[in-house]
């Protein structure tokens, strides 16, 4: 019976580790397979609201908005945000706070400050705080006009040896490009141009990652066909002068940048971008847009990045197989251990009562 027990036990082992190591094998050998999936709107929403049971505590609210009150310029989407999400969850802010943070709205919103601070932010783009750039910047920024005027820029810069502005030039092609429907990528062209358009706008005001300016940086250093560039006159001559192959991957991120756009609307899809750093990052934020509407903001500025992004994903059932398997094999070979350590100790107190 002992020796049956122990046979079973060896199947078992034997059985999960085989499992262990076939779902090991599939996930290396797959690419298509991931322990993790994108996790629906429901459960988005959910995982969120169980975060802020924790972290959306009326002092982390008061620091928030004390924070975010002491910075120059005023970022307004990210204060109204988490304004909004302490009234929805009945946290009122304290006396003193509550009055900083009405006399800045007054403050912000007086008919002659806007009218300076628009001035400026048309002079340069730098100056423009969120509050104002869609106002005074996005007639030009947000359309062909600025493409154009990129590509251009970066065939005479390179013609005349002069210095190519490689985040200004990808993003201005991708623009143009998905203008005249050249440019294939998940998205359509309007979800593409809006995208790049809202990246150069972001990436004056200072909010655009190092990772996605390496995203376009490798997409120029491997599309661009150099020497066709200074003759383009034209989104023929476009199509011929850059492969747009390297070109996809910045274009999907954008497609992605846009959802998040159609989702809060664009000013607070500027005040999230510095969040993206990769595709990845940029499609997660973007489910996540769509499962929580306005109201992201508010959660991102309370949850911060990491736990924003670990509340988009959940584990696939390759995870739970891999994850099954291991524990069924650790608990077989525990099984195994304690039996053999057992049949040990009973024959060593056998043979001590015999002597």
């Amino acid at each position: 019976m002992k020796r049956l027990v122990r046979r079973l036990l060896a199947l078992v082992l034997a059985g999960s580790f085989g499992l262990t190591a076939f779902t090991t094998a599939r996930i290396a050998l797959d690419p298509a397979l991931t322990p993790w999936r994108e996790a629906t709107a429901a459960e988005i929403t959910a995982a969120t609201d169980r975060m802020l049971l924790s972290e959306a505590t009326p002092a982390k609210i008061e620091e928030r908005v004390l924070t975010r009150l002491a910075e120059s310029p005023r970022n307004w989407p990210a204060l109204e945000a988490v304004k909004a999400l302490a009234d929805e969850r009945g946290i009122p802010l304290a006396p003193d706070t509550a009055a900083a943070y009405d006399a800045a709205l007054a403050e912000d919103s007086g008919m002659v400050k806007q009218a300076g601070d628009c001035a400026k932010c048309i002079w340069d783009i730098t100056q423009c705080s969120l509050n104002t750039v869609l106002i005074c910047r996005a007639p030009v920024d947000l359309t062909f006009v600025g493409d154009i005027a990129g590509v251009a820029r970066a065939g005479t810069a390179y013609a005349t040896g002069g210095d190519i502005d490689d985040i200004d030039l990808a993003l201005s092609a991708v623009g143009l490009a998905a203008t005249a429907t050249i440019l294939v990528s998940g998205g359509t062209s309007a979800t593409v141009k809006a995208g790049a358009g809202a990246v150069k706008v972001a990436r004056g005001l200072g909010r655009l990652s190092e990772g996605v300016t390496d995203m376009a940086r490798t997409a120029v250093r491997t599309g661009v066909k150099w020497d066709a560039l200074p003759a383009i006159r034209s989104t023929d001559d476009l199509a011929a002068a850059l492969r747009w192959e390297a070109f996809a991957p910045l274009a999907d991120t954008l497609t992605d940048i846009d959802r998040i756009r159609a989702a809060t609307g664009t000013t607070d899809m500027l005040h999230l971008l510095p969040l993206i750093d990769n595709a990845t990052d940029a499609r997660r934020i973007a489910n996540a847009a769509e499962a929580l509407g306005p109201k992201l903001v508010g959660r991102a500025e309370l949850l911060g990045k990491a736990k924003l992004l670990r509340a988009t994903a959940r584990f696939s059932g390759t995870a739970w197989a891999f994850l099954s398997g291991l524990g069924a094999a650790l608990l077989s070979a525990a099984m195994l251990f304690v039996h053999g350590f057992q049949h040990w100790a009973l024959r060593r107190l056998r043979r001590a009562v015999a002597e």
